[in-house]
C-alpha cells in the first residue's frame, strides 16, 4: 500500500501553500473516496455470502456444528471406510474399516471419573462412537465426538486448560474405548488401551477424541499419549506398533469430516 505526498508539497517536494488544491486534485480525491467505499462494502458483502462474516458468522457455524449430531447421517460422521494416506508409521497410507457405532447417548458411564470431571465444564449434550479396525485386523480403535453444552468461550476456557495443564496427555484422563460383541473390539477394553489423543475444539461445541489398542486382547502397562508415540525414536509398544499413529490418524481424519459438514451446513443458499 502506498501512501499520498502530505499536502502543503509538490510532486518534486518543494513547499506549497496549505489549501491551494487544484480542481484535478479534488476530483481525483472524490473518485478516490468513492473507489474505496465501493471496495469495502464490496469486501463485507462477499465475505456475507461467502457465509464467514465475521462474528455473526462464527456464531452461526458455532450453531450448526452443534446440531450435526442429529442432523448429519452417522456414515458421514464415521463412514464405513476411512482412508489414512500417510498417516502410519514412516508415512505409510492406512485404511480403516467401521466395525462398530454405538448408540447415540449421553456421558453417563462413557468416561473414567477424572476425565468426566475435567469435561463436567462443557456439559454434555450427546456422545457418538464408532470402533475401527485396520486392514489386517492387528489393531482396533475408537473413536469419539462429544458435543457439549457450551459456548464459544466455554469451549475456549476447556481448550485452554487442557492446554496448560496438559491433561491431554494424562493417562488417567484416557477415554474409554466402545467394545462391540462378535467383532475384533471385543476384548476392547480398559485395561487394552495403549495409545490416544484429545482434541477440544474451540470453533464448535465438540470434543474429538481417539484410543487405540490391540485386537487380540493384550493389556499394556505403559499407555502412551498419541503425540509421544509418534516421535522419532519413541520405544514403547505402543509406538513401535504404530498405535500412536492408529489413534491419531483417525481422529484426525474424523475431524476433518466434521469439518466438512460444518462448512456444507452454513453455506449460504445461491
Amino acid at each position: 500500500m502506498s501512501f499520498g505526498e502530505p499536502e502543503g508539497y509538490d510532486a518534486d517536494a518543494r513547499p506549497r501553500p496549505l489549501g491551494r488544491r487544484g480542481a484535478s486534485q479534488a476530483a481525483a480525491a472524490a473518485v478516490c473516496l468513492v473507489l474505496g467505499l465501493g471496495l469495502i462494502s464490496g469486501a463485507v458483502t462477499g465475505s456475507w455470502l461467502a457465509g464467514d462474516s465475521g462474528e455473526e458468522g462464527s456464531r452461526n457455524t458455532f450453531t450448526a456444528a452443534g446440531s450435526l449430531w442429529h442432523s448429519v447421517p452417522v456414515d458421514e460422521l464415521f463412514p464405513p471406510t476411512v482412508q489414512g494416506q500417510g498417516a502410519g508409521p514412516g508415512g505409510a497410507d492406512r485404511t480403516w474399516t467401521r466395525i462398530a457405532v454405538a448408540p447415540d447417548s449421553g456421558c453417563k458411564d462413557a468416561f473414567d471419573p477424572l476425565l468426566r470431571r475435567a469435561l463436567a465444564p462443557a456439559g454434555c449434550e450427546r456422545l457418538l462412537r464408532a470402533t475401527y479396525t485396520d486392514a489386517t485386523e492387528s489393531y482396533v480403535t475408537t473413536v469419539g465426538l462429544l458435543f457439549t453444552k457450551a459456548d464459544a468461550a466455554g469451549m475456549t476456557s476447556l481448550a485452554n486448560r487442557f492446554r496448560k495443564e496438559r491433561l491431554d496427555r494424562r493417562s488417567d484422563l484416557m477415554p474409554l474405548p466402545y467394545a462391540a460383541k462378535d467383532t475384533p473390539a471385543a476384548e476392547f477394553g480398559a485395561r487394552q488401551r495403549a495409545a490416544w489423543t484429545v482434541s477440544v475444539l474451540t470453533e464448535a461445541p465438540v470434543v474429538v477424541y481417539a484410543v487405540s489398542g490391540w485386537a487380540d486382547g493384550r493389556t499394556v502397562d505403559d499407555p502412551q499419549p498419541a503425540g509421544d508415540a509418534l516421535q522419532s525414536g519413541a520405544t514403547t509398544a505402543p509406538a513401535q506398533a504404530g498405535l500412536g499413529n492408529e489413534a491419531q490418524g483417525l481422529a484426525d481424519r474424523v475431524e476433518r469430516g466434521l469439518r466438512k459438514n460444518v462448512r456444507s451446513a452454513t453455506e449460504q443458499p445461491s
